[in-house]
């Protein structure tokens, strides 16, 4: 079991979500962050995004990595990790 509510209130696990979710997209499209000027941009390439089931998978490994901690077996925080109560 993951303790969602600490993670969601460490700030870096939000921007490490963030960028696992935008990176792979604009690596796969060549883009950067300064292309997207207009939020009508912002959607088509997300529209592209989700109907590209290569950069589906991309951006499902990338949260993978974000998500998982190595230091435990399986997908699971540690049990000192699960008792917290805020980001230590």
């Amino acid at each position: 079991m993951i303790n969602w509510k600490v993670r969601f209130k460490n700030p870096i696990f939000l921007v490490q979500l963030a960028l696992a979710l935008f990176l792979p997209i604009l690596s796969y499209f060549g883009l950067t962050a300064q292309d997207l000027t207009t939020w009508g941009s912002v959607f088509n390439l997300l529209f592209k995004a989700i109907s590209n089931p290569y950069v589906v998978g991309l951006i499902v490994i990338s949260l993978w990595h974000a998500i998982n901690d190595p230091t435990t077996k399986g997908i699971e925080d540690s049990v000192q990790a699960k008792r917290y109560t805020a980001p230590k």
